[in-house]
C-alpha cells in the first residue's frame, strides 16, 4: 500500500490575503485580523481597547464601510460602531455582550490550472491513503475528489474525512482513502491544552484505518505553527509545544497496542540539530523514523520539501513507528506540481508550469512536494 502526504494550500478557495500582491501584505492582514478578533472577545472594552480596535479596522480597510479588499466586518446583532459623516470610527459597544459579530476573511477561487495540477499530482502519486493539509472543508475536499480527479482521468477516493480545526482560514488536516482502507475511527485534538493554553493551531486528528485483513494503521495528520507570522521565539515555542503533544499522543497509541502509526504532514521546521530545537521532542525523543533517513528513499538529490527544496526547506514529513518502518519498501518526493525556478529549472514539471514553455508560478499545484511511502502490509 502507498501512504502519501501533501500540503495542497487550499483546493477550491483561500483567503484573498494569502494571495496578496506581496507576502508581507498578506502577513500583515492576517495578523491584524487575528488581533482584532481577539480584542472583540473581551467582556469589557477599555478606552485603550477601543482605540486599538479603530486602528486595526482602519488598517484592514474598514474605515468607511464593512467590506474591504481582504476582509468583511459582520455585525449580526447589537450596536458595535458608528462612522460619523465627518469621518472616523466610534466604538459604541461597551463589551462583547453588547453585540454579535466578527471580522471574517474574504475568499476567492484558486486558479483553475492550479486546481487541475493539484488533482494531477494526487492522481499521479496514486496513494491508497492520502493525508491532505490545508483543505478548507470536507464538502470541498469531497467535491475535489469527485469532480476534479475525473477531469485528469483519475478515480475519486472512496472515503474522505476532515475534522474542522482551530484555524479560521479553513486550512485543515484531512484524509482520503481508497477501497481496502476504511476509516474505522477518528479522534480530534482541537481542544487539547497544556500550561501555555491551546496546543494545536489547526488540529492533530487521529485517523484509524483498517484493511480487510485486519491490519490497522493510525495516521496523525499535522500542520504545525508557521514561521511566517509572529515573533520567531513565540513561533518556535509553539511548535515545540505541539511536537511535545504529538509525541505524547504517539506514545499513548503505542502503549495501547497500536503497532502501525504514522505521523505525517507539514511540521513547518527542519530536523533538529540540537535538543532545544522545536521538533526535538518528536524527532529525537521518540522512536519514530523519518522516511528520508531510511533505505530506498529517493529525493532527486534535494532533501527539501518546500520552495527551492534545499535542506533548509525540509518541513514536510512522514514519520513511522518501528513496526511500520520495518515494512517500508520505498519512499520519495513528487515535485512535478511545484514551481521549479528559472535559472535553470531545478526539476521536471508539468508543461503548464514549465518556465521554458511559458509556465507561471501561480499555476503551480502547491509550493510543497507530495511525500509518499510504500509498504508491504
Amino acid at each position: 500500500m502507498r501512504l502519501a502526504a501533501f500540503n495542497v494550500e487550499n483546493l477550491f478557495s483561500r483567503a484573498k490575503a494569502m494571495n496578496g500582491e506581496t507576502w508581507q501584505d498578506g502577513r500583515q492582514v492576517l495578523e491584524d485580523f487575528a488581533r482584532f478578533n481577539a480584542l472583540i472577545g473581551k467582556p469589557a472594552y477599555s478606552a485603550a481597547d477601543k482605540r486599538r480596535m479603530v486602528e486595526l479596522l482602519e488598517a484592514l480597510g474598514l474605515a468607511k464601510g464593512d467590506d474591504a479588499q481582504y476582509v468583511r466586518l459582520r455585525r449580526n446583532r447589537g450596536d458595535f460602531l458608528r462612522r460619523p459623516k465627518g469621518g472616523g470610527i466610534v466604538i459604541d459597544a461597551a463589551g462583547r455582550a453588547d453585540w454579535n459579530g466578527w471580522v471574517e476573511l474574504e475568499r476567492e477561487p484558486v486558479d483553475d490550472t492550479a486546481m487541475l495540477l493539484t488533482a494531477r499530482v494526487i492522481d499521479d502519486v496514486g496513494a491508497d491513503v492520502m493525508a491532505v493539509v490545508e483543505a478548507e472543508s470536507r464538502p470541498a475536499l469531497k467535491d475535489f475528489s469527485e469532480q476534479l480527479l475525473p477531469r485528469v482521468a483519475g478515480d475519486p477516493y472512496e472515503q474522505v474525512m476532515l475534522i474542522d480545526g482551530n484555524d479560521r482560514r479553513g486550512i485543515d488536516c484531512a484524509i482520503m482513502t481508497r477501497a481496502g482502507w476504511r476509516i474505522a475511527g477518528m479522534r480530534s485534538h482541537v481542544d487539547d491544552v497544556d500550561a501555555g493554553g491551546q496546543v494545536f493551531s489547526r488540529d492533530c486528528p487521529e485517523y484509524v484505518l483498517e484493511a480487510p485483513s485486519g491490519v490497522r494503521l493510525v495516521v496523525l495528520v499535522n500542520h504545525l505553527k508557521s514561521k511566517g507570522f509572529g515573533a520567531k521565539a513565540d513561533s518556535d515555542a509553539k511548535r515545540r509545544r505541539q511536537a511535545t503533544a504529538i509525541a505524547a499522543i504517539y506514545r499513548r497509541l503505542r502503549n495501547a497496542g497500536e503497532e502501525h502509526v504514522a505521523v505525517v504532514g507539514d511540521l513547518n521546521d527542519t530536523p533538529p540539530a540540537k535538543d532545544a530545537d522545536p521538533l526535538a521532542p518528536l524527532l529525537r525523543d521518540t522512536d519514530l523514523r523519518d522516511i528520508s533517513a531510511l533505505p530506498g528513499h529517493e529525493d532527486g538529490g534535494r532533501p527539501g520539501t518546500y520552495g527551492g527544496s534545499t535542506a533548509g526547506n525540509k518541513i514536510d514529513y512522514i514519520l513511522l513507528s518501528p513496526a511500520l518502518a520495518a515494512k517500508l519498501t520505498g519512499s520519495g518526493l513528487f515535485r512535478r506540481g511545484m514551481w521549479p525556478g528559472v535559472r535553470p529549472p531545478k526539476w521536471d514539471t508539468y508543461p503548464e508550469i514549465d518556465p521554458r514553455q511559458g509556465g507561471k508560478p501561480q499555476h503551480a499545484a502547491s509550493d510543497h512536494a507530495a511525500l509518499f511511502a510504500d509498504f508491504d502490509l
